[in-house]
């Protein structure tokens, strides 16, 4: 799944975005709630993680301009534990879920479990890529089953063109990506990851095609 975290703690933001990848779910980290906005209506996602106190623009604002829009993506909202009202407000603007803070990161892959099944939104532990697969629990590229020594950098490049499969994606959204929302680096630093990735994925029928000044996209050959 494509997990949308926004929370302005940065620890705690990186904290759940590395269990969740480590779980195998691409992951966006946004710590500002009207970048998230803007996010969220380019891209979307298939489940929020939603903080109620943001920068920019608090969480039940932006919780209710995504139901405003007719957006019905799931959202869990974190809350602090001794405000009720807050989580009383939160699901009259239509959050499905809430967790009170501090939490276990036990509980919330959990209730993401739950939120999936109630949706029906699909999990596929394993992508086909023309002559490879690859496992998104144990974050591998295989070949006839046995695992690529694929670099991570390159592995996490290869998890955002396959979340955004069949669609072009920025070198600005690869670097978020590769290195988190907000990091210290140019656009540029991607290429290097692009560039090796693109020779590696060749022999086996998968290309990483570019649209110069616009992105790139994962193409598989049939």
């Amino acid at each position: 799944m494509r997990i949308a975290v926004i929370e302005d703690n940065v620890e705690l933001a990186g904290a759940i975005a590395f269990r969740l990848r480590d779980r195998g779910h691409a992951v966006d980290v946004l710590h500002d709630g009207a970048e998230a906005d803007l996010f969220l209506k380019q891209e979307g996602a298939d489940i929020i993680v939603l903080d109620i106190n943001l920068p920019g623009m608090d969480g039940l604002s932006l919780l209710r301009g995504l139901r405003q829009r007719g957006a019905n993506t799931p959202v869990i909202l974190l809350t602090a534990r001794s405000q009720t009202e807050e989580r009383v407000a939160g699901l009259d603007a239509g959050a499905d879920d809430y967790l009170p803070k501090p939490f276990e990161m036990d509980e919330l892959e959990a209730r993401l479990r739950a939120l999936s099944r109630r949706r029906d939104l699909e999990y596929t532990a394993r992508e086909s890529l023309g002559a490879l697969i690859y496992d998104r629990a144990g974050r591998q590229l295989l070949a006839e089953g046995v695992p690529l020594d694929v670099p991570r950098r390159e592995i996490a490049t290869l998890e955002c063109l396959i979340e955004r499969r069949g669609r072009l994606v920025s070198k600005a959204q690869l670097a978020s990506h590769v290195y988190g929302t907000g990091a210290d680096v140019d656009d540029t630093a991607i290429e290097p990851h692009v560039s090796r990735l693109r020779r590696r994925l060749a022999p086996y029928g998968v290309q990483i095609k570019t649209a110069r000044g616009l992105g790139y996209m994962l193409d598989v050959a049939p």
